[in-house]
């Protein structure tokens, strides 16, 4: 587990519409110190049609963000075949099989977690996914949102992230979120 960071992945449809979203909080910790409390830990990948987000090392999530964004322009954004070759990649090279990061990477269609390990997981309902120390709060209050109130996609994941900077300590509720 990573003691570092939440990130919030959330697709779906609502009125008729396609939405996605990404949100992450903004805290930095060493060791057992708070080194930075509005870190951006999400991106717009392709044109704005791929939401991203890390958790981990930021020189690590920086060398796979160009990594990712280099192979999905090869794809010309087809996010399947992406995640798929980036997988691929990932295994081949010996220094990022060391890296200890997870990423989340969604569009209108699907949502995928990419293991520090080169493993694609594809949302268990295609719809929401979460990673780092606090992410199984967010995605369980996620979950339960999604399911029981009716809230306005970036709310949800706004309240989402909030509960989980509540209960982990590695997490804060300085959110930002993107959209689709």
């Amino acid at each position: 587990m990573f003691e570092a960071t939440t990130i919030l992945g959330y697709r779906g449809e609502m009125g008729g519409k396609k939405f996605a979203l990404i949100g992450g909080d903004g805290q930095v910790t060493l060791g057992n110190c708070v080194v930075k409390a509005n870190a951006t830990k999400i991106r717009s990948l392709y044109h704005n049609q791929v939401l991203s987000g890390f958790a981990g090392s930021t020189a690590d999530a920086f060398s796979l963000f160009d990594m990712f964004e280099r192979i999905l322009e090869s794809k010309k954004g087809d996010l399947f075949k992406s995640v798929v070759d980036f997988s691929k990649e990932w295994r081949k090279d010996k220094y990022l099989r060391r890296l200890e990061a997870m990423m989340i990477v969604l569009n209108l269609d699907h949502i995928f977690i990419l293991s520090g390990t080169g493993d694609v997981l594809e949302a268990e309902d295609n719809k929401i996914a979460a990673i780092g120390s606090g992410g199984n709060y967010a995605l369980s209050a996620a979950r339960a949102l999604d399911h029981f109130a009716h809230l306005e996609p970036r709310k949800l994941v706004e309240e989402s992230l909030k509960i989980a900077g509540d209960l982990c300590i590695y997490t804060n509720t300085n959110i930002k979120i993107l959209e689709l």
